[in-house]
């Protein structure tokens, strides 16, 4: 709301002032609420712009919690009071000092007095609320920062630890130098691939339909008819997001190598959907192959399946099942889908 939609608070009980000010405010298009005592004053102040109080109204009352509102104000604010006296009666100096920031108005006043006063202290009344929003966008921003810091070192040394990982192993399972470099090169593309999609998101989320399009794109038929993905839209954190996102590589890779993807009338499926329980939301993803070369159980296992049963396990805390079938591999994974980090909004 604009603090030119909030309301003057009127207080003046006694006489005829509180209808005067009101109808010569009103005249000026500037929206009252007269107050019918101090405590109902006190109540309003904080979704008001500025208030108009008579000296003998606040002479009569208990003022002690009007006090306490004003001492409890934000650093920010200084609420505007307009003070009605009475001419040639020198204002109660102990109310100008409680009220601090007022303005005495002596009556009778002229029409025009009351209304450039007021529009004075709703203009300085919303110049503070405009200040306090800039403070607080500036310490967002400076909080916001500090997160994406650590969020970063977080993420850089995640990422050299995988990237070591897939030295190591693309080292140990190659049997030639070219071997080696191919592997090894598609494996830091596939996670490029992953950081780029954590990167264009400012909640440095990761689509599941993007990294699956990503990996298996460029094996899709004209048609679409390879390679069917089915299933809502899910954003993966980055912890859970990278390891998925090598899981799909190495799956896709060694369907290219030995299972669906290696004839031409081979096909792949996979389908996803996420599932309440009491820890909380869990992403179940079932991949299936079907019409390529008769499947059997590994005899060695390569970086892959240990990438898929280690890293997966241990590092995103999921269950994954394999069903060599010889009809083709069927892969399930679930995995507790941990929620975004906030940050402050304003």
């Amino acid at each position: 709301m604009r603090e030119s939609d909030l309301p003057v608070l009127i207080l003046a009980p006694a006489g005829r002032d509180a209808a005067v000010a009101a109808s010569i405010l009103a005249e000026a298009q500037i929206r009252t609420e007269p107050c019918a005592t101090l405590p109902d004053l006190v109540a309003r102040l904080d979704a008001s712009a500025c208030a108009v109080v008579t000296e003998e109204a606040l002479r009569a009352a208990d003022r002690r919690d009007l006090a306490a509102w004003i001492a409890g104000q934000e650093p920010w604010s200084d609420f505007p009071f307009l003070l009605l006296t009475l001419r040639g009666t020198p204002p109660d100096p102990r109310l100008t000092e409680s009220l601090g920031n007022v303005t005495l108005l002596e009556r009778p006043f002229h029409p025009a007095t009351l209304v450039t006063a007021t529009r004075f202290a709703v203009r300085a009344r919303r110049r503070q609320r405009e200040a306090a929003a800039y403070l607080h966008e500036r310490q967002q921003t400076a909080e916001r920062q500090i997160l994406l810091i650590r969020e970063l070192h977080h993420r850089v040394k995640n990422t050299l630890a995988t990237v070591q990982a897939l030295l190591g192993a693309s080292a140990r399972s190659a049997t030639s130098v070219d071997e080696f470099y191919h592997s090894f090169s598609a494996r830091v593309i596939s996670l490029a691939k992953t950081h780029n999609l954590l990167t264009d998101d400012y909640w440095q989320m990761a689509s599941l339909q993007e990294m699956l399009e990503n990996e298996l794109g460029p094996y899709n038929d004209p048609d679409g008819r390879r390679i069917a993905l089915d299933g809502p839209p899910v954003d993966l954190t980055a912890d859970l997001a990278v390891p998925t996102g090598m899981a799909i590589h190495e799956l896709t890779t060694n369907a290219a190598k030995h299972g669906a993807l290696s004839v031409p009338e081979g096909r792949i499926a996979v389908s996803w959907q996420v599932s309440a329980a009491e820890s909380g939301r869990r992403l179940c993803l079932d991949w299936t192959e079907r019409g390529g070369p008769l499947t059997r159980e590994p005899t060695r296992r390569g970086f892959g399946s240990t990438l898929l049963q280690r890293v997966l396990t241990m590092q995103c805390g999921a269950d994954i099942r394999f069903d060599f079938a010889p009809a083709g591999l069927h892969f399930r994974m679930e995995a507790p889908l941990v929620e975004s980090r906030t940050v402050p909004q304003y």
